[in-house]
């Protein structure tokens, strides 16, 4: 295949369209077959020879896709994200024409990998010359992929085989990777949308289904909405294929605060497995109740936490922390009164010394209000009073 000429590859991309074997055409359109090092299909100019064999709209598609090959061997992504899009106008084209009928899916989902991953190359290019913003050909292409999604959400005449709603989850996940990217998560909501009525949702391919939870998770917990984020990370980890530890471990990344917040903390063993020791420290500090070490844990992994974008949610853990030390506090007092001084000189003794009084009634009053503690401040008498029955209830079942 590397070495065949034009005319050969041409004749096979007819049969294919012919024979309608979209998974062939597919592989003929994409920048994962050798074909594209063939230097004998690499043109700048192959419109003629392509209007020759095909017919419109797949002659400008497949001319496209060879200029792009061009581009590419001449490291210009911003020409070859301009290809691109032209490959998926033309196929739009002979989509929308194919009725009730739904074997293209996999030409769609190869041209449209391929236009996400060279807008995102064309950005990259363009900044490094100072040209254009970071995003642009990103959000552009992002359109492209809404108007593959709006053939493919608005199938409602074909049966279920043969429709092409099959290709909403594919095009939704290329869409979530782009706005996470460009960091535009609410327009991931409308798409959230789609998916929860569908009817297909839980026949999709697991694959797919494991990217789709991925997301929606790490939407979620942008959104602090912890229980979600937990259940849909947690779908995440357990169907990933177990041979692919780079996506696992990324999907821990995620998964691990959320978890600590909920109270879950990770054996080192887990860390260890997957190359996350940088939560080490954190965990110990937690469960501790030590904030000095969680201070110091956040300081010395800042960059790695700010780089994976959970630093503000690792920021969170300071409230559990100052909860599980409280709770210290009233294991050794061994009272349901508490002494608001003696929270004050626990927390010096644990070199916490930049709080004050009034800063420890607001720590526990955020406490109470998040359900961590359940009790009252005195303030006449200068105590917490808690709860006789369960004052600290399980991180798991405060919302």
């Amino acid at each position: 295949m590397a070495h065949i000429t034009i005319n050969q590859y041409l004749q096979q991309v007819l049969e294919a369209i012919d024979t309608r074997d979209g998974t062939f055409c597919a592989e003929l359109l994409s920048f994962k077959h050798p074909h594209v090092a063939n230097p004998r299909l690499q043109l700048s100019n192959p419109e003629e020879k392509c209007q020759q064999v095909l017919e419109p709209p797949y002659d400008e598609m497949v001319a496209a896709h060879l200029r792009c090959t061009y581009a590419v061997s001449n490291h210009d992504f911003a020409e070859a994200y301009k290809c691109q899009t032209v490959v998926v106008q033309s196929f739009l084209k002979a989509f929308q024409a194919h009725k009730e009928e739904n074997w293209a899916l996999p030409m769609m989902y190869s041209v449209a990998l391929d236009l996400r991953i060279f807008a995102n190359n064309a950005d990259q290019q363009l900044s490094k010359k100072g040209k254009g913003k970071v995003g642009d050909m990103l959000e552009k292409a992002a359109e492209q992929l809404m108007s593959c999604f709006r053939i493919c959400g608005s199938d409602n005449r074909a049966g279920i085989d043969d429709s092409k709603k099959w290709g909403m989850l594919f095009l939704i996940n290329q869409l979530f990777k782009i706005y996470f990217k460009i960091n535009k998560l609410h327009l991931c909501k409308p798409l959230i949308r789609a998916i929860d009525s569908s009817n297909l949702k839980d026949e999709y391919s697991m694959a797919q289904r494991v990217t789709y939870k991925y997301y929606v998770g790490r939407k979620a917990m942008f959104d602090s909405d912890f229980k979600q984020a937990e259940e849909y990370l947690s779908f995440s980890f357990q169907h990933c294929h177990r041979s692919s530890q780079k996506n696992k471990r990324m999907i821990l990344i995620y998964l691990l605060p959320v978890k600590m917040l909920l109270g879950h903390m990770p054996t080192n063993q887990l860390l260890r497995k997957y190359d996350l020791l940088q939560f080490a420290d954190v965990t110990k500090a937690v469960s501790e109740g030590n904030l000095m070490l969680l201070n110091d844990a956040l300081a010395k992994h800042e960059a790695f936490f700010i780089r994976c974008g959970i630093f503000l949610i690792l920021e969170k853990l300071k409230i559990i922390t100052y909860r599980n030390f409280f709770k210290k506090v009233y294991q050794l007092l061994k009272t349901h009164q508490l002494p608001l001084d003696a929270f004050l000189v626990a927390l010096k003794f644990m070199q916490v010394d930049d709080v004050d009084t009034d800063e420890v009634q607001c720590i526990l009053a955020n406490l109470i209000y998040m359900g961590h503690i359940k009790g009252y401040i005195s303030h006449q008498h200068q105590k917490l009073v808690v709860s006789k029955q369960n004052p600290f209830p399980p991180l798991s079942t405060v919302s």
